[in-house]
């Protein structure tokens, strides 16, 4: 392998079929790279059963135990009969498994399409399943996965950008922009009364497989501890009058399982903000390795940072409006 080349360079389909194998299966010499960028996830072909999927982690992100707390928490959900989909396990209940230097899952195959959340109908329905998963993880927390938090998603992306990517024309605009921003984030944060406990973390409609008039929760890689409103905001778009009404819907299943506390609604702007941070950080972060530049060839352009600064100064003024309410 080139001395500069990425490590997933080596996930070539013979080396994916010689994991899968590894647990025992025999494939069918058939791979499809699925869309995925944190990490590598394929759909290999299984002789006389159905396809798996393997998802194969990136190197440095995750230590094993952070990985193996993902794990247990969506087995604990699918325990308790929730349709998310957990990791295949063998016959000593491990999870995660190692070939060639890369650790790596495997997982059923599950079909369906992204969900519609302008449809109000839906919502509800979503609603009632996040209420349920986060009954479930409010009650024990994650020790080894971080939390969601100002100081790694704001701070941290704020710094490692101004230190290496904004461009020297926009470095003194941003570096006084994101000071005002994380200051106002970290103003809310301390004056919002939350309970952090185990959420999915990414609920982009990417995340949720809609069949047969029912959602399935994929992807728990991004699970940390949070407010339970970062499994919420995610679903609402629109102006603020279409917010309103999607929140309440959301609002009315949740709350068939689980209570939500009200008071959370105003840490949304600061939550949004938090995520466009980390967002333009992780593309930064990811660079190097190939498929990144291939896929976001927008990114790290004086034109992308140039708008980038008008959607904070944008987000920093929305901060100062009235948070959402529910009927």
């Amino acid at each position: 392998m080139p001395a500069n080349a990425h490590p997933f360079h080596t996930l070539t389909p013979s080396f994916i079929m010689e994991a899968v194998e590894s647990r025992g299966f025999h494939c069918d010499c058939r791979t499809l790279a699925l869309n995925s960028y944190e990490n590598r996830v394929y759909q290999v072909g299984i002789e006389d059963g159905a396809p798996l999927i393997a998802k194969f982690y990136r190197p440095g992100r995750w230590n094993d135990s952070q990985i193996r707390e993902e794990h247990a928490f969506c087995l604990e959900l699918a325990e308790h009969e929730l349709p998310v989909v957990p990791p295949l396990t063998d016959a000593c209940g491990e999870s995660l498994f190692h070939h060639g230097g890369f650790r790596f899952a495997l997982y059923p195959r599950q079909g369906g399409h992204a969900p519609e959340f302008d449809n109000l109908d839906n919502l509800p329905i979503l609603g009632r399943l996040l209420g349920r998963i986060h009954r479930i993880g409010s009650t024990r927390p994650f020790l080894n996965r971080p939390p969601l938090d100002s100081q790694s998603f704001g701070h941290a992306s704020a710094a490692f950008l101004l230190d290496r990517f904004i461009p020297d024309e926009y470095r003194e605009s941003y570096r006084a922009l994101t000071s005002q921003l994380l200051a106002a984030i970290d103003g809310i944060v301390a004056q919002v009364p939350f309970r952090a406990i185990r959420v999915h973390g990414d609920c982009h409609s990417g995340n949720i497989l809609w069949r047969d008039s029912a959602p399935h929760f994929v992807d728990f890689d991004d699970s940390r501890m949070a407010p339970a409103v970062q499994d919420l905001w995610m679903m609402l778009s629109g102006e603020r009058p279409r917010q309103t009404a999607q929140l309440a819907a959301l609002i009315e299943g949740y709350s068939e399982f689980c209570d939500f506390n009200r008071a959370e609604l105003r840490l949304i702007g600061a939550l949004r903000a938090l995520r466009m941070l980390h967002y333009s950080a992780w593309l930064a972060r990811r660079w190097q390795d190939p498929i990144f530049p291939q896929t976001f060839p927008w990114f790290n352009t004086i034109r992308y940072w140039g708008e980038h600064i008008l959607e904070l100064r944008e987000q920093l003024a929305a901060l100062d409006e009235p948070p959402l309410e529910l009927p």
